[in-house]
């Protein structure tokens, strides 16, 4: 399904011109079978803007790897040291429930990836790209607007570059040299915090309970974690009942995180008549023009 779609950003993802917006419905059966994603996120709570459309893909045979590009160590409990085992420790368990294969933290200082070396960042990546092969990326939206964390724009921006140099066959010829081949990355689902230019929207519907599983790991930062529970127990302790908490912890946990922070997602779904939806500045392959004419016009010599 397509249609026009123009929004002003209210606080729900939106575009920054009129644009062709397509809906991605889920598929049957494994068509992404033999291709793989990764995850490319600053921070341990990132996934939870795209964590309906990871699971969603990897259900539909997708072998998915886990980025995260720093250490985290400024969000979270306890000292410096225990937050960045905290905020490691979650990093995996999101990996672990989003069926995600391997993680790699580059562990660049938290909130100073502006000050890192942009050529040294870019090099890993294009080595991770083509060591794993990664056909597809998820990841912030070089182009999003309003973006005020440095790190979220510096591996955006780093990701981008990435993902068309690791298909360079002069680009690092010692990766080459030691066995690895040029593979360059074909699509791009780019997210972003603020404004952006939509182009697709991923119906998260039948993946919400595995989204709020994976935002459940997230016990060292974020909103989620044990937030639900921690509003019950202070209602409770000013004589006062909120029905949606539901009689349990867990069930506080779930139920705070359904009604409150998949708001966006509940928006956004209603606009395309679905019940969850997440929305991309998507970069699909592209086809040669030549390729498309030879297609179309070519006939067998005898």
């Amino acid at each position: 399904m397509t249609r026009r779609f123009f929004l002003q950003s209210t606080g729900a993802v939106g575009a920054t011109a009129a644009t062709e917006v397509t809906l991605e419905r889920p598929q049957t059966g494994q068509p992404h079978a033999g291709k793989v994603l990764a995850f490319i996120q600053p921070h341990s709570d990132d996934e939870m803007f795209v964590a309906g459309t990871i699971a969603k893909l990897i259900s539909e045979g997708y072998t998915g790897h886990l980025i995260r590009t720093t250490n985290d160590e400024c969000a979270g409990p306890g000292t410096i040291g225990e937050t960045i085992l905290a905020n490691e420790r979650d990093n995996q368990e999101v990996a672990r429930v989003l069926g995600l294969k391997q993680v790699f933290d580059l562990n660049y200082r938290n909130h100073r990836m502006d000050g890192i070396s942009a050529l040294e960042y870019r090099a890993r990546l294009i080595f991770l790209f083509r060591l794993l092969k990664v056909d597809t990326v998820i990841s912030y939206d070089p182009w999003g607007h309003y973006e005020e964390n440095p790190d979220h724009y510096v591996t955006a921006s780093g990701v981008e570059a990435a993902c068309w140099m690791a298909g360079m066959n002069k680009d690092y010829p010692e990766h080459l040299a030691a066995g690895l081949k040029p593979h360059a990355v074909r699509e791009r689902y780019y997210f972003a915090r603020g404004p952006q230019l939509l182009n697709r929207v991923v119906d998260v519907s039948g993946h919400i309970e595995k989204k709020i599983d994976v935002m459940l790991a997230n016990r060292a930062q974020g909103p989620a974690g044990e937030a639900g529970a921690r509003l019950r127990r202070r209602l409770a302790e000013q004589g006062l009942l909120l029905p949606l908490l539901g009689d349990s912890e867990e069930t506080a946990n779930r139920a705070y995180i359904r009604e409150f922070l998949l708001r966006r997602d509940r928006d956004l779904g209603r606009q395309y008549g679905v019940a969850y939806a997440e929305g991309f500045h998507y970069i699909g392959p592209q086809e040669s023009a030549i390729e498309e004419y030879i297609q179309k016009n070519a006939v067998k010599v005898r």
